[in-house]
């Protein structure tokens, strides 16, 4: 017996983003469509609040990180867009930083990154950060032991220096499954407008799946500091994780809820 629609959420259907959800994917899936259209309702109204949050930001010159780590294939540059799309474009970057050159190579580790920290009045959002060396590059074989020693012992006392500065700082780690890993990673190759997404360390994440467990936790383990803390967002569900993203980050930063925009 088929589930009999409420008077609120055949409205729901009968709007414009009800009926986009339901005729953008076939076949016909009611619930999916009612679930997509509470997200998007969901997603303005936090968007609205991170207006608020960087129009505070810009009038208090206040600096604010925001650190996105995790699986490949997990949803970071997704969750990014969301948080960064309806915010005023100015006063905030993106850093998705490619491997060093030799110039950089030869610098102290964070020198790099610390060149990407937000001006006053700005946010910086780093898609992968310094933690790329306490997982990926050890696990891929990037660093040396010893360098790899040298960062987890740095990394704290870095981070105690940024809060101490001034700067707000939040550590967000994007979680998925070794299956959704799987199954996302299919939908890239097989999708013409996804396929360079596909990278070589993408191509040899599953069979090193092990060996970036044994390193992420180490991670969280050594870092996840009362200062400084990890928040990890189960990803398997994209548009729940984006709403838990932007969640965390509002509650994360004190800044004035009362402000108006």
């Amino acid at each position: 017996m088929e589930k009999k629609l409420t008077e609120s959420e055949v409205k729901k259907l009968n709007s414009k983003k009800g009926m986009l959800a339901l005729l953008s994917k076939e076949p016909l899936n009611i619930e999916r469509a009612l679930r997509f259209v509470d997200y998007e309702k969901k997603l303005e109204k936090l968007q609205i609040e991170l207006i608020r949050l960087q129009t505070w930001a810009i009038n208090n010159d206040e600096r604010i990180i925001v650190v996105f780590q995790g699986r490949d294939a997990a949803g970071k540059g997704g969750a990014i867009r969301r948080v960064t799309e309806r915010i005023n474009p100015r006063h905030m970057r993106i850093v998705a930083l490619p491997k060093p050159n030799e110039d950089e190579r030869s610098q102290w580790y964070f020198q790099r990154y610390v060149e990407q920290f937000p001006k006053a009045g700005e946010m910086v959002f780093f898609d992968r950060s310094w933690y790329n060396r306490a997982v990926v590059e050890p696990v891929n074989g990037f660093c040396t032991q010893e360098e790899y020693e040298i960062f987890m012992n740095q990394v704290n006392d870095f981070e105690r220096m940024i809060l101490e500065s001034g700067i707000h700082l939040v550590k967000i780690y994007m979680s998925i499954s070794k299956k959704e890993q799987a199954k996302r990673f299919a939908d890239i190759k097989s999708d013409p407008l996804k396929q360079w997404k596909m990278t070589k360390l993408d191509e040899k994440a599953q069979a090193l799946w092990d060996q970036y467990t044994v390193y992420k936790k180490a991670m969280f383990d050594r870092t996840h500091k009362e200062n400084s803390p990890w928040k990890i967002i189960r990803a398997n569900r994209k548009t729940e994780a984006r709403i838990n993203v932007i969640n965390h980050i509002l509650k994360s930063i004190p800044y004035d809820k009362s402000l108006e925009i």
